[in-house]
Order: structure tokens, then C-alpha cells, then sequence
């Protein structure tokens, strides 16, 4: 009802908690103001109760902060932070409409108009500016179809905003539109209802299924010129009672196939639709079926790629996985050698190995859990020194095995920098083991160099920047092959890589609002360049969770179920 996510409608699935929060498993919310982990909802005997979370800014119920447990009952209010939730099962306007049987209410119809891809261009010869009308309403019906997909406009939203150009063009008192029911056996199934004066008693729209039967089977758009002096109409009949005058009704349609229909009608005294208007709606459902239908195709083109995306990934990952599965073999086979011959320098032989896949799969594990997971970042003023040099000290091993030089030049100016200090260690890691991995053994050097840009410094109006670089001296990247070295699964290593490395380390770079860029040069080497923001201004979260040991101690985790909230 209030805040940043105003108008959004959250299903509780039964049975399930959910957590309200800014964390990743929670409802997805944007209000900066709730904790990470603010308040649970949890079903408990067909009812709904929630808790806070030892949140900073509380919860509260119907006005009242709360510091236990709180069952929650039909209408009641929670507020977590500027965001203020309607609990409970939400009436919509689509079960205002109610479509009646011939026996109940029958209609008829003084002109029909079949709908097919003709109604798309309409030839309306007189008067001139009612061609010019009808060809700007096209115009913006087309350009609201074509922007759907692009500005991810799901059906409904589409659907919503056809109807409100319908208003306003063709100025009814009431419409709906309804999908399905082109078959015998489905019912149509109302999807966007709108009036032009919100009725003050709440009564539901009565439609004649025989009308909206008529316009879904055969395709035609249906014109009621004067609907109340049908005699068929019984005394108290919608069309009686609020003195409808004028009705259309056309199929949403595209080629073949009917989606559903658009519905108007009109209660101004002396006041009926036309023919060239029934022609517009016409074209306005073949419009609003094209949209459809692009929209469906659109959507299957997107499954298609998730799919020949998640097969690359699982044949990628299985390549790696299972030459990390050999290492982890060779190891253990040359292990139980050492052992039955109890020799302790074979056995350290096949440690070695053990322990050098081991690293491996640990590297997979975290890049690939880093890679596929959306989370927020918790910033911080932190020295990046020190984790530079403590991802060198993680590589002294490999630098002594293969004889080479790791070299650390820090800025001993650079302050404390807002960045998320594990995922930085991450990004960092990666670059420096695939610098320490390029380089050749006995002439290899590998030097990271750390610079601090104070405000002004590059420019008058320049911010402060912290800039690291990762230099190597190995055999550089290929011109045709540096445009792909950040996408995922691409890798120059062979059996030795998973092509992840480097697109988790410009993920965690772009997250920081940072920038990542490479320079190489075949035979001379490579440098990875980052920048970051150095401004600690606006680091403190006035969201974080009061005391944030107890709350995560104390916090199952789990979550919300049930109705709408």
C-alpha cells in the first residue's frame, strides 16, 4: 500500500514461510529501509502469524510495533520499514463480471464484422479526419504492442494498457478484456476490468455469453446499437438498470487463432457506437492478438537459449568436473602406492596431487555458486592492501613451485575503500592465480600494484579512485580471443580451466560499480586493470540489523505462506 514496491501483489503458497528482507531469499522487495532480515510470516493452523527479526526499525501491526509472535486476520496492516502491506485474500475486479446464459439474458446485435488480418489497415473513406484519428490510434496501439516486450511488460500489463487506450479513444462507461473460450468447453476468463466511474455499489458487469460466444468462435466483431430497447431484455437486467445504449465486442485475434475479445459499453443517453468505430476495435484486437503471439514467441526463444544455455554449461562443467575427478584419481592412486610400499615421498607425491584438485573443485565451487546467484553486497571501509597481499601469500606456494616472482607494490597513501572484502578477495584471486598460471616457469613475474587517485586528481571534477592492477610477463592474449575472455565457460587453459574465473571476477567488479579492463600483447604479457570507486561517503547502512549476531542466531531463516500480502 505505501513505499518503493506500491501496488505489488506478493502469493503466499501455502504451507511455506517467507522472509520479509532486502536478503535474496526473501520477497523481493527494493525499500532500503528494511533490514536484510526484517520480519518472518509463518502459517501456523490455517492462520498467518508474524515476527520481527530483531529488525533496526521494527514491525509494526495495525499501527502498533510488535515484540512478540502476532497472529495476523483479514484487512490488518504490517509495516516494515516505509513499506506498509494489506494482509489477506485480495478481491479483484475481474469477478465483477459475470457472463449469463440465453435463458437469463439474451442480446442481440444489428451488425457484425469479421475480424481477420485486413482489420489491421482500415480504409475509412469519410470524413477524412476520422481516418486521420483511426490511423493515430494504430499508430500508438502499435508502438505500445512493439515496446511490450522490450520494456518487459508481462500479458496483464499489456493487456491493462490496451484498454486504457481503448477509454480513451472510444470514451465507454465500462470494459473488460477476457482470454480463452474460443473452444467449446472453456470458459472465458476475465483479465483486466475497467470504468470509467468506479460504481458505487460494486455491481457485477452482466454480459451475454451468447454476444461474447458469437465474437469468440466466429471472429466477428459484434455492434448492439441500442441494447436497452431489445424487448428480450427482462426488467432488471444490467442493460435496464444502468440504460445501456450502445455495446462492442471484439475477438483479440491473430491469423487463426482467437485469444479472447475486448468489451465496451456505453450508459450515455442518445449515445451509440458506429461501424467505423466497431472496424477500429477490430483492428485493435488484431493488434492486441499480434502482441500476443509475439509475446509467446518471444518467451519460447528466451526457454529456447535458457536451454542451449543450461546444456553448454552442464557439458562445460562436466569436462571440468570430471578432469578434476582424474587428478583427484591419479592422487589417490599414487597415495595407496606410497602406502603399500611405505614410502612417505611417493605418498607426499600424491598428496600433492590430492591437494592440487582439491583447490580446484573448491575454485569451481565458490566461482560457480558466485556466478549463478544474484545477492546484494555488504559494503564496507576496508584497506585493500591487506587482501592483496594476503591472496599472495595464498599463491606462495605455487610461485615457489614454479620458481617465478610474485611482487606487491602497494600505495601506502590509498585509504579504506567501500567494497565487499570477500568477494573482492575472490575477484582478485582469480586474476592473480590465472596470472600465476600464464607466466612460464624460472622467468615468470607476476606483480600487482595498488595506486590511490585523490579527488581532482584525473580531472577538476574527478572522484577519488583506487586503482589495482595485475600484471604478468606470460605469453599474452590472442587479438581475436581478448573480446571473450569474460564470457562464461570460455577459457585458454584447456583441461586446466572452467571459463568462470574471469566472468565471476567482472561480475563482482560491475557490482561494485567498478570497472575491469585487459591489455595484452602476444609475447610481452598481460595487464588487468580495475577500477573503483575510493569515496566512503554514503557507506552506512541505516538499514543493518540491530544487533546482527542475534538476529541471524535467532532467525530460522525460513520465511512466509499462505494468501495475498
Amino acid at each position: 500500500m505505501q513505499g518503493p514496491d506500491r501496488g505489488q501483489t506478493f502469493e503466499l503458497p501455502a504451507h511455506e514461510p517467507q522472509l520479509i528482507g532486502r536478503s535474496s531469499e526473501s520477497l523481493p522487495l527494493t525499500d532500503k529501509t528494511i533490514s536484510r532480515r526484517h520480519a518472518e510470516l509463518t502459517p501456523d493452523d490455517g492462520g498467518w502469524w508474524v515476527r520481527d527479526l530483531n529488525s533496526q526499525n521494527g514491525t509494526y501491526v495495525n499501527g502498533v510495533r510488535i515484540t512478540a509472535r502476532t497472529p495476523l486476520k483479514q484487512g490488518d496492516q504490517v509495516r516494515t520499514g516505509a513499506t506498509l502491506f494489506l494482509f489477506g485474500k485480495a478481491e479483484t475486479d475481474t469477478e465483477m463480471v459475470r457472463l449469463l446464459d440465453a435463458g437469463e439474458m439474451e442480446a442481440s446485435f444489428e451488425q457484425t464484422m469479421a475480424s481477420n488480418e485486413d482489420s489491421v489497415i482500415m480504409a475509412v473513406p469519410e470524413p477524412r479526419a476520422a481516418a486521420q484519428d483511426h490511423l493515430r490510434v494504430i499508430y500508438r496501439l502499435t508502438t505500445l504492442t512493439a515496446q511490450a516486450p522490450r520494456h518487459g511488460l508481462g500479458q496483464q500489463e499489456l493487456l491493462a494498457a490496451v484498454l486504457e487506450l481503448v477509454f480513451s479513444v472510444f470514451k465507454p462507461e465500462r470494459g473488460f478484456i477476457v482470454l480463452g473460450g474460443s473452444g467449446y468447453e472453456d470458459e472465458p476468463v476475465p483479465v483486466v476490468v475497467k470504468h470509467r466511474t468506479p460504481p458505487r455499489d460494486k455491481a457485477p458487469i452482466h454480459v451475454s455469453k451468447t454476444i461474447l460466444q458469437h465474437v469468440l468462435r466466429r471472429a466477428e466483431g459484434v455492434l448492439s446499437t441500442n441494447a436497452m430497447g431489445d424487448p428480450r431484455f427482462a426488467a432488471g437486467d444490467s442493460v435496464q438498470r444502468l440504460h445501456i445504449r450502445s455495446a462492442v465486442c471484439s475477438p483479440i485475434r491473430h491469423r487463426e487463432r482467437t485469444y479472447g475479445a475486448i468489451y465496451i459499453d456505453s450508459t450515455v443517453a442518445n449515445y451509440t457506437f458506429t461501424n467505423e468505430q466497431l472496424a477500429l476495435m477490430n483492428a485493435i484486437g488484431q493488434h492486441t492478438g499480434l502482441a500476443l503471439a509475439n509475446a509467446e514467441l518471444y518467451h519460447e526463444k528466451l526457454q529456447s537459449e535458457r536451454m542451449a544455455a543450461i546444456g553448454e554449461t552442464v557439458a562445460s562443467l562436466s569436462h571440468s568436473i570430471k578432469n578434476i575427478l582424474q587428478g583427484l584419481r591419479g592422487g589417490a592412486d599414487v597415495v595407496d602406492l606410497g602406502i603399500r610400499k611405505e614410502d612417505l615421498k611417493v605418498v607426499r607425491g600424491g598428496w600433492d596431487i590430492l591437494k592440487r584438485n582439491v583447490d580446484r573443485i573448491m575454485g569451481l565451487t565458490t566461482n560457480m555458486l558466485a556466478f549463478s546467484r544474484q545477492r546484494d553486497i555488504e559494503i564496507e571501509l576496508t584497506q585493500i592492501g591487506p587482501i592483496v597481499q594476503e591472496c599472495a601469500q595464498l599463491l606462495e606456494d605455487q610461485c615457489r613451485d614454479k620458481s617465478i616472482a610474485m611482487l606487491v607494490d602497494r600505495d601506502e597513501e590509498m585509504p579504506p575503500i567501500p567494497i565487499d572484502a570477500g568477494l573482492m578477495h575472490q575477484a582478485l584471486m582469480n586474476l592473480m592465480t590465472n596470472a600465476v598460471e600464464a607466466v612460464e616457469s624460472e622467468t615468470g613475474a607476476v606483480t600487482v600494484r595498488t595506486t590511490f587517485h585523490p579527488a581532482g586528481s584525473r580531472g577538476e571534477h574527478s572522484p577519488p579512485m583506487a586503482e589495482i592492477n595485475v600484471i604478468d610477463n606470460g605469453p599474452g592474449i590472442a587479438p581475436d580471443r581478448i573480446g571473450r575472455i569474460f564470457e562464461p565457460f570460455h577459457t585458454t587453459k584447456g583441461t586446466r580451466g572452467t571459463g568462470l574465473g574471469l566472468a565471476v571476477t567482472r561480475r563482482i567488479i560491475e557490482e561494485h560499480r567498478g570497472q575491469i579492463r585487459v591489455e595484452s600483447d602476444e609475447g610481452i604479457g598481460t595487464v588487468f586493470q580495475i577500477m573503483l570507486s575510493a569515496d566512503a561517503s554514503g557507506t552506512v547502512d541505516p538499514a543493518a540489523t540491530a544487533a546482527a549476531g542475534e538476529g541471524l542466531a535467532g532467525g530460522p531463516g525460513a520465511d512466509v505462506s499462505g494468501e495475498d500480502f
